[in-house]
């Protein structure tokens, strides 16, 4: 994931797929955004059975559920039954980020400030490739860490891979956010 597309947030940065996922998502981006959502995340894996997985967020912020599931491998399988990116078989898979979600726009490290995150570098930074600490948010380009050695500067477009660990933090604000949908839907 070297290169650094922008995505539909306001222009910021992503890093969502690569190789022939990139060509998925340059396909069916359009029409999940005008259906509501933002790809997180686009993954093709395996040898000889293969599974597409894409990740989706609603852009209203909402929980994903089932029928979000539903509606986003209706929408794609449409679109990749047309356009036939993917010359094999596969098997299609979509989900939410989950808690413990991939962090892989440059906004997402801005939106989960105040959480620990783990967060690796395709080239060393300050001698290291990997980090973990309290996410700061982005300054510029710049992922901002703090770190056990201090706070970290990362560019975004060194990015190899990064997600949110586990925390108590993170599990009650994802109860409390939950909370909130559910009362404002009652």
């Amino acid at each position: 994931m070297s290169n650094a597309p922008e995505s539909a947030e306001g222009g910021l940065p992503s890093k969502t797929s690569e190789g022939l996922a990139a060509k998925v998502e340059s396909l069916i981006a359009p029409a999940l955004e005008d259906m509501g959502y933002d790809i997180v995340r686009i993954i093709l894996s395996g040898g000889r059975s293969q599974t597409l997985q894409i990740m989706v967020d609603r852009k209203d912020g909402k929980p994903i559920d089932v029928e979000d599931c539903a509606a986003v491998s209706r929408a794609s399988s449409a679109i990749l039954d047309v356009e036939d990116p993917i010359s094999s078989a596969y098997v299609l898979e979509v989900s939410s980020p989950g808690i413990d979600r991939p962090l892989t726009r440059l906004g997402d490290f801005a939106r989960f400030a105040g959480f620990e995150a783990r967060v690796e570098m395709e080239q060393a930074v300050a001698g290291q490739r990997r980090f973990s600490g309290r996410l700061l948010g982005v300054e510029g380009l710049e992922i901002l860490i703090e770190t056990e050695e201090g706070p970290q500067r990362l560019p975004f477009a060194a990015l190899k891979k990064a997600k949110l660990l586990l925390t108590d933090d993170l599990i009650a604000a994802a109860q409390r956010e939950a909370e909130q949908f559910e009362a404002d839907e009652d």
